[in-house]
């Protein structure tokens, strides 16, 4: 079985789901620090053609604390507008806009939980069914060096191969994967353009946009375009 470990992102852009799509069992990497300006909090939608911005608050926010230490902010009514607006529109926004509406606006407001939701919630609305794990509810080993705790992850959850985004590759070692067990293999999301209103293809926006402007079967389609190597 295939395993990937990933800090938890809020509705985050195709690759992303596509690692998670790869693998049996997937896991939010919450008990690491938390990263500002990061993709945690926030990420691009589509407005009058470009992409623009959205965050989340998250309220004393610093990078001197683990993610699983923080909520999100409730105060969500300005980017459901933002987004309401943004896709009007778009084909499938009647669908899609009360999955997103449900995310962004569930009682449990800690940072980890609220971005495995955006995560789970788009996988049950195409049908997909995904082992999503929390690694501080993990008995793995924390004390171990960063490629060391991915293994110890991985052989937790039974799982001889692990994906990782292709950031990892100045990081992690194949051989030294091998050498305790796992096989690692790094994700690449291959080039995805689809139909945005009638404007020119604005590529890595959020999840929501491709959901927006996307069947069904036209997503689980993209969610397969990727290589491992």
């Amino acid at each position: 079985m295939k395993s990937a470990v990933m800090q938890p992102y809020l509705f985050p852009y195709l690759g992303y789901y596509q690692l998670v799509n790869s693998v049996d069992k997937f896991v939010f990497y919450d008990d690491v620090n938390f990263i500002k300006r990061g993709y945690i909090n926030r990420n691009n939608i589509l407005v009058n053609g470009q992409a623009q911005r959205f965050t989340l608050p998250v309220p004393g926010a610093t990078q001197n604390k683990h993610i699983n230490e923080f909520n999100f902010s409730p105060e969500v009514a300005k980017i459901l507008t933002t987004i309401k607006q943004a896709y009007a529109k778009a084909p499938f926004f009647k669908e899609v806009y009360p999955l997103i509406e449900k995310v962004f606006t569930q009682t449990d407001r800690r940072v980890s939980i609220l971005c495995r939701a955006s995560i789970k919630e788009v996988f049950d609305y195409l049908g997909i069914q995904k082992e999503l794990f929390i690694s501080s509810e993990l008995n793995y080993e924390r004390e171990l060096p960063a490629a060391e705790r991915l293994i110890s992850i991985s052989n937790l959850l039974n799982c001889k191969q692990y994906i990782n985004s292709p950031g990892g590759v100045e990081l992690y070692d194949k051989d030294f994967f091998m050498r305790k067990g796992v096989d690692l293999a790094f994700i690449k999301m291959n080039s995805v353009s689809y139909k945005q209103a009638k404007n020119e293809f604005v590529p890595y926006l959020s999840m929501i946009d491709v959901l927006m402007w996307n069947d069904i079967e036209e997503v689980k389609l993209m969610l397969n375009q990727y290589e491992l190597f």
